[in-house]
């Protein structure tokens, strides 16, 4: 008797120990894969502040010379008078007309990067920043716009597939957009996801490179089986937007996240979280996202700033008020780029990560209120758009057709992979 329970002592030993072994196993895979994705968004940061461009296309109001229309856009005087000083040296700026049309191109921490004014139908004036110099130019504007199809599959990110296909990182943000009501292009991608896109490439001179990305006219990924389509179709009033095939819209009164690319969710809305800072449970009425700082922080909805500047423990925060009795707020930022009572636009960025406030580190505290109640956003249902009126459904369907018959075959992303 005495045996047998001292052999059933020990098998229970080993039972508990290789259970011990197991857990601590996947404690140490899971860290690993949350370091893996940290360097992953540190890099993807690293590459969209130093490569992208985000570019905002207006044109001169009446009444306003270019200067109080770049003050107007939130640019520092000091640099407003320098672009507009080397400007002024290869274009009289005193005959910049009402209605022409101004690009206005900043790197993602807000800095002015480039300007670009249409002069008239064939002549254009560029001003680029090299260091803190800027150099200004009027050229030529022949160009050729080509239909071009896209295809790739994901390993890791959007981003890096994009760049892997030969593209560059505007369409990427392209496809984010387009689809970022649905998916979340920070936790939703999975290694094995496809996309094909089929888009306007505007080639400038002869053989020179593309400079720029015209309209994208249908686009396809496919998560985990799931398969998101988008057609551009243009009302008859002129109004342009994404459907898809089943005309339903692909706009909502929302995005699915604040951030364009992928990064960690590091703490999920729960009613009791321990704080580790403060070192006691209480509510976490909100989703963190683990990206590094600088990376650039996007308006989920339109709407109003109610309130941009430093509150409290939430370090420099921004609170936007949206149509419906909708709220979002946007904590620990180290960077905020807008003020109180400017009206923002759906996905215009409006500050950078950071770890103001009560932060152990670099990360976005986003939340989300519904007439005052904290909501889940992650599993909030976002209400669409309207669908394609019946009146257009004959139109639409033939739009659909050709726009998604422009697509690369999907044989396009096996030969690709198998190149590589």
């Amino acid at each position: 008797m005495g045996r047998r329970f001292h052999w059933l002592c020990g098998a229970l030993i080993l039972l508990g120990l290789g259970t011990l072994a197991l857990s601590f196993s996947h404690l140490f895979s899971l860290e690993n894969r949350l370091a893996r994705e940290a360097e992953l968004a540190r890099q993807q940061a690293e590459r969209f502040r130093t490569q992208v461009v985000l570019y905002t296309r207006a044109v001169i109001p009446e009444g306003a010379g270019m200067a109080n229309f770049l003050l107007g856009q939130g640019l520092d005087s000091a640099t407003v008078f320098q672009a507009l000083s080397a400007a002024q040296q290869v274009f009289d700026l005193r005959r910049v007309r009402a209605g022409n049309l101004l690009a206005v191109g900043r790197a993602v921490d807000g800095k002015l990067r480039a300007l670009s004014y249409r002069i008239d139908a064939g002549r254009e004036l560029a001003v680029s920043r090299e260091e803190s110099e800027f150099t200004a130019q009027v050229s030529e504007i022949p160009s050729r716009t080509e239909m071009a199809g896209v295809a790739g599959e994901i390993h890791d990110c959007l981003f890096n597939a994009v760049t892997a296909a030969g593209e560059r990182a505007e369409l990427a943000i392209a496809l984010a957009d387009i689809f970022g009501w649905d998916l979340d292009f920070y936790t939703d991608p999975q290694p094995g996801d496809t996309f094909r896109v089929a888009v306007e490439k505007k080639t400038f001179g002869q053989g020179e490179p593309v400079v720029q990305y015209g309209q994208v006219l249908a686009a396809e990924y496919r998560n985990q089986g799931r398969v998101f389509q988008a057609v551009l179709f243009r009302e008859p009033s002129g109004q342009a937007a994404y459907y898809a095939p089943d005309g339903k819209s692909l706009k909502k009164a929302f995005l699915r996240s604040p951030l364009k690319f992928r990064a960690p969710v590091t703490s999920h809305f729960s009613g009791r979280r321990f704080h580790p800072i403060l070192k006691y449970y209480r509510p976490h009425l909100g989703v963190d996202y683990g990206a590094p700082t600088g990376t650039p922080v996007q308006a989920i909805g339109d709407g109003t700033v109610a309130f941009a500047g430093a509150k409290g423990g939430a370090g420099r925060m921004v609170h936007l008020r949206h149509a419906g009795g909708y709220e979002t707020l946007y904590c620990h930022l180290s960077k905020i780029m807008v003020h109180a009572g400017q009206q923002v636009q759906q996905g215009q960025i409006v500050a950078l990560v950071g770890s103001t406030g009560l932060a152990t580190g670099p990360h976005l505290d986003f939340r989300f209120r519904q007439r005052g109640t904290y909501r889940n956003f992650e599993k909030l249902r976002l209400p669409p758009a309207q669908p394609v009126a019946k009146s257009d459904w004959q139109e639409f369907t033939a739009v659909c057709d050709r726009s998604l018959g422009l697509l690369p075959s999907p044989s396009a992303i096996l030969a690709r992979a198998t190149a590589q």
